[in-house]
């Protein structure tokens, strides 16, 4: 059952979008979009008005992908009382798709959030469908498919069970399907091609708004009263960020405790201001796939150098994640790895990231020689030896399957992008595979995983799984066909494995996000649940945000790393540093999209408490 007030009601209208080349390109604007109105007349875009459901691409001889769009969405109803949704499957050119003549594709959802693509419907005659309704029909227990074809003929099909998309009567005549409002004037939104509306409860459309909507923080509140003897027991004391959907977080306080004399039993109002680090963007410019570690009390930057054409691993250290991005730091930047001809370290030294495996310190990285062709290869740090040694740094290897052969083929195959994290007491890698690069064949890069010995984690312990290909148009944009720069973290019983696709420095490089539980096999895909829109897209704020790492700060905030553009560009612009808090919803799911003034609020950042203090035994 879904929840709801059942007295008040809003609509949810489902429609796409009209390409724009420069801004929202058809791999974006062919794919579902949502919006929410309380009254049926001004709807509020979900997700920024960014795509929420694709299609997924089809795969062709030898192992390459023909990218898919949609049109013509249309949502229903389900027997159950949650939704369905039919649409056209279109070349993501928008140009019509021969393997769909005569069909639709079918998806379920509970709650519009997660999707199940059930498969294409094949309507029984061989003309291209225009567009298509579906509605449960209670009396004869099934779905009733009206579609019209290319040729304005209409037709009717009635289906069993949408998870048997096969089970399709024939088609029959049909009745004409009702006209669909032209534009987006009628619902306040523009450059929409707008599909058909639907009633639900208010309480749902109000918690889908606020799980798709960035959310801001909306209260403050410090404690009434605290119990102090000092001022450093009083700047203990944190207040509590409340946000849009409940969600609350802690925050650390700057008390004013001139008002408050410790010496003397009583009780104290103290002023205090809530405060949290802010991280300008961009924080160091021209450095990409950045990754930020603490170690033996120092923190550590590591990062693409976009600045040297990527020629040599760089890194800086600093007392604090600040001081990692001053003028001192840059300057005084050291050059682990350098370009070394006789070890066929030449070029695209690419994503160095950071890892503890098995008590030792690594890092992961790709690099190439000759022959333009980045691998996977990691190196340790001595032991007792410093990060800002390179002497003190053992001499790298290159990651190898279990039977010591490489990761990649000699097709132009490439690697790179490596990560680690352990769950469940198993040690993982994780990274970027991409076959026949610059062929008409190549395969796009595409994210494997595989177990490893952390005693010798350069040696796959497992054969290499693939979770994830560029299938929908958000990863596959403009001819981009990326899954890559994975990255994981492990929050409760849960594995978020986060990578990146689109163009990597565009304004279509997104975030996108696997989850599997920690107990599960993590090496069999099916452990793992992919969401169907990305859950980092660019913004106001930021354009082209991707390829991102997580550490945690001094007060155990989850951060995330990454990089994007200082401007909404297309192609090109140097890919800069930003960092960002990762919030937890009140359902418990990670965003990594709130803005410093999102997270607080500067107007209510003031808060007061009244202080007691006891006598001293």
């Amino acid at each position: 059952m879904l929840f709801g007030d059942v007295t008040k009601k809003g609509k949810l209208l489902i429609y796409t979008r009209q390409p724009e080349e420069e801004a929202y390109g058809p791999g974006l604007a062919h794919s579902v979009h949502l919006a929410y109105s309380p009254d049926g007349k001004y709807f509020t875009p979900l997700n920024r008005n960014y795509g929420v459901l694709f299609a997924s691409a089809t795969i062709h001889q030898p192992d390459t992908l023909v990218p898919m769009g949609l049109k013509a969405p249309y949502l229903f109803r389900t027997a159950e009382g949650e939704f369905g949704i039919v649409a056209v499957r279109i070349l993501q050119d928008g140009s019509p798709d021969p393997e769909s003549r005569g069909k639709i594709l079918l998806w379920a959802s509970r709650d519009l959030i997660h999707f199940t693509e059930k498969g294409l419907v094949d309507l029984g005659i061989g003309e291209y469908v225009l567009r298509c309704s579906c509605e449960y029909d209670p009396a004869l227990r099934q779905y009733r498919i009206r579609w019209q074809s290319e040729t304005g003929a209409y037709y009717e099909n009635l289906l069993k069970s949408l998870g048997e998309p096969f089970s399709v009567s024939a088609a029959a005549a049909g009745s004409p399907l009702p006209t669909e409002p032209a534009g987006g004037a009628f619902c306040g939104l523009s450059d929409i091609l707008p599909g058909n509306m639907v009633e639900v409860d208010a309480s749902f459309g109000e918690r889908l708004c606020l799980r798709m909507c960035p959310l801001e923080n909306v209260s403050l509140q410090a404690p009434e009263t605290v119990y102090a003897s000092s001022p450093e027991e009083l700047a203990e004391i944190t207040a509590s960020a409340f946000y849009t959907d409940g969600s609350s977080v802690q925050k650390r306080v700057e008390w004013d405790a001139s008002s408050v004399d410790f010496t003397k039993p009583g009780a104290y109002r103290a002023a205090g201001k809530a405060i949290q680090k802010e991280f300008p963007f961009p924080l160091a410019k021209g450095y990409a796939d950045p990754d930020i570690l603490k170690w033996e009390g120092n923190y550590y930057f590591l990062a693409t150098n976009d600045n040297v054409n990527d020629i040599g691993l760089f890194v800086r250290g600093a007392s604090t994640v600040e001081g990692l991005f001053t003028e001192e730091a840059h300057a005084n930047e050291v050059i682990l790895l350098d370009v070394n001809e006789e070890k066929d370290f030449i070029q695209t030294f690419w994503a160095p990231e950071f890892h503890v495996i098995g008590g030792r310190l690594y890092i992961l990285f790709a690099v190439g020689g000759k022959k333009w062709s980045p691998q996977c290869h990691m190196m340790r740090l001595r032991e007792g030896g410093s990060i800002l040694c390179p002497e003190d740094w053992e001499e790298p290897v290159r990651v190898c399957r279990a039977d010591g052969r490489p990761l990649a083929g000699e097709n132009n195959d490439i690697t790179l992008d490596m990560t680690h994290f352990t769950a469940g007491g198993r040690d993982y890698l994780a990274w970027s595979y991409r076959k026949w690069i610059g062929k008409p064949e190549d395969s796009g890069s595409m994210i494997y995983i595989a177990a490893t010995n952390p005693e010798a984690p350069w040696n796959l312990t497992s054969e290499p799984v693939l979770l994830t290909r560029p299938l929908f148009g958000w990863e596959n944009h403009r001819g981009t066909i990326n899954n890559e720069g994975p990255n994981a973290f492990i929050a409760g019983d849960t594995v978020y494995l986060t990578y990146s696709g689109g163009a990597s420095g565009g304004y279509s490089y997104v975030i996108g996000m696997l989850t599997a539980k920690t107990g599960s096999d993590l090496l069999d895909p099916k452990s793992w649940v992919k969401n169907n829109a990305p859950v980092f897209s660019y913004t106001a704020e930021v354009s082209g945000p991707g390829h991102n790492s997580f550490y945690a700060d001094e007060d155990g905030n989850l951060m995330i790393t990454f990089h994007a553009e200082e401007s909404y560009v297309i192609d090109g612009g140097p890919r800069c540093t930003g960092i960002r808090r990762v919030h937890f919803d009140i359902e418990g799911t990670p965003r990594f999209d709130m803005t410093p003034e999102q997270d607080l609020n500067p107007a209510l950042a003031d808060v007061e408490t009244t202080v007691l203090v006891s006598k001293r035994n």
